[in-house]
């Protein structure tokens, strides 16, 4: 990750984000078929896209929620796969042709670049059923059978309809439309917030019995930072560059997207992105230290530049 101004909570977040990173890493290798595994191709196309690299933003949130209220690692790397590879897939589809068309993510060639289009389509199917066959069969992760409903609905949800594919329809339907600040955070809300806070319930759940308001502190943190991060995201995009971005930087201006920036003006995105993390940051008033590192990724949040 990028180093903003240091502070101890982003410290914290620095100091294990390496450790954690390699860690889902080396657990979805296991979990992703074998690239000669049949049918070959659709297997490779699967990796090249998992396994690419990237904040891992969204399975550090996983292990650092889990921590905070007492899971152990082996506990949360099954479900922090889950997210990644949920997020994989949604990478692949956005970047489709049909979608926002890009040639770049991560670095290097969009998935349907380097294979073709309809192998990117299949890919990202496969990642998104992988998903719930690792929260299903995960051997080291919780065996409370209620948690693990728990888990697999909650990422469904924010998967799905209601969640971060209704965000990408919204979006999309949005394209050269004036949306007002309501409109534009509800679109966020589901399209990038929806699987962040998912990847904080996962952490929370995968810990096993986890009283009901704190889920909920927890629940609202992982709201304010989705929010937060997409503003940010927002803003990269006017102000960021490709090469440290790892993607096309522009792309929204391009296309017309509603954004922050375009809608309230890049001073007042930046004070709501603030507003925001502060709220965050208040949810967790109820936790100790071991919550440092969730603090830290809030504050990454808006100081990250890519």
């Amino acid at each position: 990750m990028s180093k903003p101004s240091k502070t101890p909570n982003i410290a914290a977040l620095e100091r294990v984000a390496p450790t954690w990173r390699a860690r889902v890493e080396q657990a979805l290798d296991y979990w992703l078929p074998e690239p000669e595994t049949h049918p070959a191709r659709l297997h490779q196309a699967m990796r090249y896209s998992a396994l690419a690299g990237g904040k891992r933003m969204r399975p550090i949130m996983v292990f650092a929620t889990g921590q905070a209220v007492g899971a152990e690692l082996s506990q949360l790397e099954g479900p922090a796969c889950a997210v990644e590879c949920i997020h994989a897939y949604s990478l692949i589809h956005d970047d489709l042709p049909a979608m926002d068309d890009d040639d770049l993510r991560r670095g290097q060639p969009t998935c349907h670049k380097a294979f073709d289009e309809a192998t990117a389509i299949l890919a990202g199917d496969a990642l998104q059923t992988l998903a719930f066959h690792i929260l299903a069969h995960d051997r080291t992760g919780t065996q409370n059978c209620r948690a693990r409903l728990r888990m697999i609905e909650a990422l469904s949800l924010a998967s799905g309809s209601r969640g971060m594919v209704g965000g990408q329809a919204i979006d999309l339907a949005a394209t050269g439309r004036q949306l007002d600040i309501a409109q534009l955070e509800d679109m966020h809300i589901h399209k990038t917030g929806a699987l962040i806070r998912a990847s904080v319930q996962l952490g929370a759940l995968a810990a096993g019995p986890v009283d009901e308001e704190l889920l909920q502190q927890l629940d609202h943190y992982g709201k304010c930072v989705g929010l937060a991060f997409q503003i940010r995201d927002d803003i990269l995009d006017v102000e960021g560059n490709t090469e440290a971005l790892g993607k096309s930087q522009g792309s929204d201006q391009r296309q017309d997207k509603a954004t922050y920036p375009a809608l309230i003006g890049m001073a007042e995105a930046r004070e709501t992105a603030d507003r925001l993390i502060e709220d965050a940051l208040e949810s967790l008033s109820a936790l100790d230290q071991r919550a440092d590192v969730l603090r830290g990724i809030a504050e990454y949040c808006i100081g990250r530049d890519h």
